[in-house]
Order: C-alpha cells, then sequence, then structure tokens
C-alpha cells in the first residue's frame, strides 16, 4: 500500500473518507462537490481517499485533481485480491479515525461514495445533528435525474410508491415506539454514501463492519444496539449514481438492475404490511417499558408469546436495552420479517394513510390524558380504507 499524507497543518474537525474504485468518469465531479462545502471553520474539514484495485485513469484524475483543492488530502492506494465495499470503507475510516487522533474524539468522521455527489452545506448539516446531541447521522440519498431518466420507467414509479409507503410506515414507527434522539420527521435509510459519526462513536463500536455487502446497514444497527444515539436526519441528502454497472456487489447498482430484470421482486425487508408492521412498534414499544422496568426476567410472558426458548429469554433480559431488541427479534419467529412485494404497495399505502391518521388522533388523545392505551382499530381501519379505494 503506498500512502500520500496531507501536508502538515492543524488537524481538521471532520474528515470526509471516500472508498475509491475505477471512478475515471465520477470521481472529479465527487472531490469538486466536497471541495465546495461552506459554513465551515478554515481548516475544519479534510478527505481521506482510499483508492483500491483501480485499472483504468482514476489514480491520474485524482493526482491532478488534489493539488487544486482547497482542503487537506490523504491519498491511499492499494490493491487486493480480496477486496469487497465494507473492508474499502472501513480503510477509509479508519484512516480518518487514524488522522484525527485520540486527542479528536468529538471529532467527525464521514463516508461517502466516489461516485456520489454532495451538496455543499453536507458537512454542516450533518455537524448540525451531532451538536444537537447524535452520535451519528445517516441521511437521505436521491439518484441522479439524468441518469434516472434512462431508466425503465417503471422503476422510478415503483420507486416513489416505496417511498410513500416508507415514509408511511417509518411515522407510525416513530409515533408508537418513539425515540428522543430521532424523532419524527426521520427516515430509515442507511447507506454508506451520507454516514456522519463521532470518533468516539466509530471507536466504541469497533469500526465499520468489515463484511461484503450491506456494511453501512450492519453499521448503523451496531451503534443502536449499543445504545448510541443514530439520527436520521431528513434534511441531509447525497445525489447517487443510477448506473446499472456498478464497482461494488449487491451495491445500489445490483438493486437497481435486479429490478428492473424482476419488476416483481420484493421490496426491502422492513416494508411489511401494515397491520404487521405496527404490531411489531407496539411490541418494542412494550419490551423497552418492561426491560426499563426491570421485569423482563421476572415475567417471560413475553417470551412465551414471541416463542423464545425460556434459556434464551433469560439471556436477551439481561442485555443492555439495544442489544436486548435486537436479539428478541433475531430469537423470535413471530417476529421474522415479511416483506411484501410492489404489487401490494397500493393497497397498503391507502391502509397506511388511514392507520397513521388513527395514531396520531390516538397518540394526542393519550397525551392529554383523555386515554391511557393504544389501541389500533384494525377494523375501522380497513373499512375507511376501503371506503377510499
Amino acid at each position: 500500500m503506498t500512502r500520500v499524507p496531507a501536508p502538515d497543518a492543524l488537524i481538521p474537525d471532520a474528515i470526509i473518507a471516500v472508498p475509491v474504485r475505477n471512478e475515471e468518469e465520477r470521481i472529479t465531479a465527487c472531490l469538486r462537490a466536497i471541495d465546495a462545502q461552506t459554513g465551515l471553520e478554515p481548516g475544519g474539514l479534510g478527505l481521506v481517499l482510499f483508492l483500491n484495485n483501480c485499472t483504468d485513469r482514476t489514480e491520474a484524475i485524482v493526482a491532478a485533481t488534489v493539488p487544486t483543492l482547497s482542503i487537506p488530502v490523504r491519498v491511499m492506494t492499494e490493491t487486493f485480491a480480496g477486496a469487497h465495499a465494507g473492508w474499502a470503507r472501513r480503510r477509509a475510516m479508519d484512516e480518518a479515525a487514524d488522522w484525527l487522533g485520540e486527542t479528536r474524539p468529538g471529532g467527525m468522521i464521514l463516508s461517502t461514495d466516489a461516485d456520489s455527489r454532495v451538496p455543499p452545506d453536507w458537512v454542516a448539516r450533518n455537524w448540525a445533528a451531532i451538536r444537537a446531541g447524535a452520535d451519528a447521522v445517516a441521511g437521505r440519498v436521491e439518484l441522479d435525474a439524468a441518469e434516472a431518466a434512462r431508466l425503465p420507467p417503471s422503476l422510478p414509479a415503483r420507486g416513489r410508491l416505496e417511498d410513500r409507503y416508507d415514509a408511511l410506515i417509518t411515522e407510525a414507527e416513530a409515533r408508537i415506539d418513539p425515540d428522543p434522539h430521532d424523532p419524527w420527521p426521520c427516515h430509515r435509510t442507511a447507506i454508506g454514501a451520507t454516514l456522519a459519526v463521532t470518533r468516539a462513536a466509530y471507536c466504541a463500536v469497533g469500526g465499520m463492519p468489515e463484511i461484503p455487502l450491506g456494511e453501512d446497514g450492519a453499521f448503523i444497527a451496531r451503534l443502536i444496539e449499543r445504545g448510541l444515539r443514530v439520527r436520521h436526519a431528513t434534511d441531509v441528502c447525497v445525489t447517487i449514481s443510477a448506473r446499472l454497472a456498478g464497482r461494488a456487489p449487491g451495491g445500489v447498482a445490483d438493486t437497481i438492475r435486479a429490478r428492473c430484470e424482476e419488476p416483481d421482486a420484493l421490496c426491502d425487508a422492513r416494508m411489511e404490511s401494515f397491520f404487521r408492521a405496527v404490531r411489531r412498534y407496539a411490541w418494542r414499544r412494550r419490551f423497552r417499558r418492561q426491560h426499563g422496568q426491570g421485569l423482563l426476567a421476572r415475567d417471560q410472558a413475553w417470551a412465551r408469546r414471541l416463542r423464545i426458548d425460556p434459556g434464551e429469554a433469560l439471556r436477551i433480559a439481561g442485555l443492555p436495552l439495544g442489544q436486548a431488541v435486537a436479539e428478541a427479534e433475531r430469537a423470535s419467529p413471530r417476529l421474522a420479517y415479511r416483506p411484501i412485494g410492489p404489487r401490494q404497495l397500493p393497497r397498503e399505502i391507502r391502509i397506511a394513510r388511514v392507520g397513521v391518521a388513527v395514531i396520531r388522533v390516538v397518540l394526542a388523545l393519550s397525551r392529554s390524558r383523555r386515554i391511557t392505551a393504544l389501541p389500533l382499530p384494525r377494523r375501522h381501519i380497513i373499512d375507511a380504507e376501503r371506503g377510499r379505494s
């Protein structure tokens, strides 16, 4: 591996880590967007580029562009036969953590991709969430409009339906099982193109998981399980490529291509039927309350309902809250995810619209002490949905 150090200077407060592989067409736009960040103190931003297994002109373009940037840059170059997305992202973020050093535990490590374009206020918005109390920030993404326009029309149409349904079930989740550190409005995207985390939180969970696929989602899950505060910020959004030939197997490009080839492929795991999703959120709400009151080990009725073995239930009851929730969901056959398909989305959206409206009213009444329970009147919601269809 070769490393080109940044010029001697004060240690930045925030460092962006970018894994790069064969991005000769997009790397310049990525670097220019990073260099155009606004609202930061002079010298407050650094950049790590981890070039791995490049066989095109990417290295030459980076070498020519870096001297023209206004921020300090560390460039690492490596060829490794076992390379994969999680390995590359971890190497880049580990280098950012090393650069910040132990004297900057509150320093911020950010991650994006070499085929993405961050907006000028991307770092500043992430800083705002961190300074408001978050340990990590997960942003949203949108496809490059010009590239998305070349996709089959059915794909963006499906994406709009999924986005609509995802927003509805996310609101239901945020209202039924609220996280004070991640209040509504929020989202549930976890993607390496827009992540931010304090150095202390990054080190506390052992860094980015070095796995071939889904390292970004696994990283956010690990933070939440450890009880760290993750903000899914709706005002942090990055433009990503809509290409069909990606650099990382199983990444966004593969997902887009697979859905072009198989239009009826199932949605993401969390997109269950509305009533199944609501039951999950209501269960989490009860589970958290019982955990906080120390009731899980004394009364295992919850475990019997979830078909969890008594010994396993006792182990789960002794875990910290975030880990206990995750382990219970993994152990229970009744909490296995059952994603819906695209053909089910229109009906589930209609049900969810009515259901979320009911949840808002019920919770408003609960806060005013007119009721104390959280009823979810399935029959009335279905009747209303039928009347609207």
